[in-house]
């Protein structure tokens, strides 16, 4: 099994990358703050404006580490990558399966299944844990949910065409952040769910979602990435310009059991306040530099929680689950897999 090695995010405006030998160098007006060699890292997220040294993306490039920069929101904005790696048969494979929409149904399936089978866990976790303690009417709106997930993670596994597994994923969506007000047990007016908003968020929850949502997003292109696929062209989404489609598709498995999750903990044990968040002008909302750093350090303990894969039988951190499941998603398009085993969370 691989091992899982590490990603170093860049928060602060005035940081400058540099190459020291066979390690990357953090910098703050010019004094060191931080150095890892190359070999231990993942990929490089710099948040804001940081800038890096020639000779830093040339080796990272050639090492394999992706350096992706984002705004201060999370949202994508540029990448830097070496080669791209990979058999060209597999690509061209996957290229063939995306338009035809009838061999790309057993993927699809896989995908969506396992969404909103671990949506239900989620919403199980909640009950099993804090069921006596949710307000009037909440623990009825919960259960509801889980049996209308269980209903649609059923007809998943029998629909025969991608227009129709798209549209049992937005109701599985619709019922899971329907009953998500439930699943916060913060009382603070301010993290009140008003349902999913995104460019910009327009609530605490969707800016902390959106946020960890954009580190799940580049650890499933880095994985996709690391086996020869193209991020690019998805199955379950629709291609569209500068849209990574193929790492929307596998995100759609981990976002329940990474991001969700997280947020949830992150609220409702109180590790952020209201204060912890920006409200701008135009009514988006963002995190404070000093909580986005919080978050992350939350986040990769996350991905240190060790788990037992489900369809491998083997133990793995949560970290490394996107890189297997696209590791399936290669076997699968190869021709070694009859199907794709959607990665499903107990």
């Amino acid at each position: 099994m691989r091992r899982m090695l590490n990603t170093i995010y860049v928060t602060s405006e005035d940081s400058w990358l540099r190459k020291d030998g066979a390690n990357l160098v953090v910098e703050v007006d010019g004094a060191e703050r931080g150095r890892a060699p190359l070999h231990m890292l993942d990929g490089v997220v710099s948040f804001g404006r940081p800038g890096a040294s020639p000779a830093l993306l040339a080796a990272c490039a050639e090492a394999g580490v992706t350096v992706s920069h984002l705004d201060p929101n999370g949202r994508f904005l540029a990448r830097v990558e070496g080669p791209r790696t990979g058999n060209v048969l597999l690509r061209r494979t996957q290229f063939r399966i995306a338009d035809t929409p009838a061999r790309a149904v057993p993927i699809v399936r896989g995908i969506v299944a396992a969404k909103a089978a671990n949506q239900r866990t989620v919403i199980r976790r909640a009950l099993r844990d804090h069921g006596g303690t949710v307000p009037a009417g909440g623990r009825e709106a919960l259960e509801a949910a889980e049996r209308r997930l269980t209903d649609v993670a059923r007809r998943t596994l029998v629909a025969s065409e991608v227009d129709l597994l798209r549209g049992l994923e937005g109701e599985a969506a619709q019922i899971y952040f329907g009953c998500f007000n439930y699943l916060l047990r913060n009382d603070d007016p301010a993290f009140v769910f008003g349902g999913r908003s995104r460019r910009p968020p327009l609530d605490r929850v969707n800016a902390l979602l959106s946020f960890l949502y954009a580190l799940l997003g580049h650890d499933c292109r880095s994985a996709l990435e690391a086996h020869g696929l193209d991020p690019q062209v998805g199955f379950l989404h629709a291609d569209r310009p500068g849209r990574a489609s193929l790492a929307l598709d596998l995100m759609e498995e981990l976002r329940p059991v990474l991001a969700d999750r997280l947020m949830l903990s992150l609220i409702n044990r109180r590790q952020l306040e209201p204060g912890d968040f920006l409200v701008e002008d135009a009514g988006g909302v963002r995190l404070t530099d000093e909580a986005r750093k919080r978050v992350l350090v939350a986040w990769q303990e996350r991905k240190r929680d060790e788990l037992t894969h489900p369809f491998l039988d083997e133990a793995m951190p949560l970290g490394l689950v996107a890189y297997v499941q696209a590791q399936l998603l290669a076997r699968h398009l190869r021709g070694d897999l009859d199907g794709y085993p959607g990665f499903i969370w107990k």
